[in-house]
């Protein structure tokens, strides 16, 4: 069972839904695709007991989660996406796996009142309900928490306008404690018994240690080769505790010293705005494919020969200060690569970017992935 929302659909999840017939529930999104794809197409009703049967159910976006919190009756699930979609409950819950960790929640109201100096540094501010980097603060000093209460006055109806409160939420927030290490993000999902499937490992680049941006992620047969064993065996581990099955997951975790710490987990879906489609064009598989119909990825047959390529999603995040109403040149952005597998045009006043870039560079020349993980994308703006 699929459930497809705003902002975005990718045209391989949709081409291939067409394809496949999978049953997808009736909505107006779903009916202003239908005029370009033939989707099977199912009432609220069939959605519903599909669901509560136990059907497996994958959504391209966080939207339809509360459609099926307030629609369905399988327990097990609604409470995996209540706790996963929530920072602090999963913090709480997988606390014994990092007790160490620092993290504290708070109110909107309750921030402005905080003693910054019983803080201990340095700490990430974020929403206890997010998406894609929005309201998440890196904050170092006095200075960070200072700027970041105010950017939260001055952006919260933005968020509002864009992803209702269950996606983004502005009422609650988290603060934890830095966590250092190399970060990665993860398409996985387990299975009918419990057990984590791995479908794709991204590490997650940053420009600075202040840089909070979704702009760089990259995937590479070593990559996943090295990291994917001890991802699956924590991802079991997480399980044992949350108790998920036939559940997809996009996690974000960071790794020092082999140790695993999480960021976020993101329930019902891989990659958002289709970035999961980056295995689709670096390695040929599709993740939904996989966990819809239960293939476990042949990392093997899958990476023959691209041991030397590396496959980039980059989400371009507007530089400080544009209006919206500027416009952007693709085609000069474009240019600067020399292999762009897609380039997906987005409204950055209805989903907060510019798009999502897709490209293939060699191992050996890392010149434009360092063009583009230190553009402020200024010089393509009009």
């Amino acid at each position: 069972m699929i459930l497809l929302d705003e902002p975005y659909a990718s045209e391989p999840l949709l081409t291939w839904m067409e394809a496949s017939q999978h049953p997808v529930r009736r909505n107006e999104f779903v009916e202003g695709l239908s005029a370009r794809y033939n989707l099977n197409m199912v009432d609220d009703k069939e959605t519903a007991s599909r669901i509560n049967a136990g059907e497996r159910v994958y959504t391209n976006s966080e939207n339809a989660l509360a459609w099926i919190l307030d629609n369905t009756e399988n327990e097990s699930l609604c409470e995996g996406i209540r706790t996963f979609k929530d920072k602090a409950a999963t913090r709480k819950a997988l606390a014994p796996l990092n007790p160490e960790l620092f993290y504290k929640e708070l109110t909107a109201d309750e921030l402005a009142a905080v003693d910054f100096a019983e803080l201990p540094l340095p700490f990430v501010l974020k929403p206890s309900v997010g998406f894609c980097s929005m309201g998440v603060y890196a904050i170092q000093n006095e200075d960070d928490w200072t700027a970041a209460l105010s950017d939260i006055a001055q952006s919260a109806e933005s968020w509002k306008a864009m992803y209702p409160e269950s996606v983004v939420g502005t009422g609650t927030y988290i603060l934890e404690g830095y966590i250092d290490g190399t970060e990665y993000a993860l398409d996985a999902y387990f299975d009918e018994a419990g057990e984590a499937h791995m479908l794709n490992v991204l590490r997650h680049d940053f420009a600075s240690p202040e840089d909070t941006s979704d702009r760089m992620y990259i995937t590479s047969a070593p990559i996943v080769r090295e990291m994917a064993p001890l991802f699956k065996s924590w991802l079991d581990q997480v399980n044992e505790i949350i108790g998920v099955r036939n559940f997809p997951v996009h996690v974000e975790v960071r790794v020092k010293d082999g140790v695993v710490t999480p960021i976020e987990f993101n329930p019902l879906r891989f990659a958002g705005l289709g970035g999961t489609d980056v295995a689709l064009y670096g390695y040929g598989y599709r993740t939904y494919e996989s966990f819809l119909e239960d293939k476990p990825v042949d990392f093997d047959a899958a990476f023959e020969g691209k041991d030397d390529v590396v496959y980039t999603m980059s989400l371009l995040n507007p530089p400080a200060g544009i209006t919206g109403e500027e416009t952007f040149d693709y085609e000069a952005f474009c240019n600067r690569f020399n292999n762009v597998l897609e380039m997906r045009e987005y409204d950055v006043n209805r989903v907060g970017n510019y798009g999502f870039l897709f490209i293939e560079t060699t191992a050996d020349d890392p010149a434009e992935l360092d063009f583009l993980m230190h553009t402020d994308l200024v010089e393509f703006l009009k």
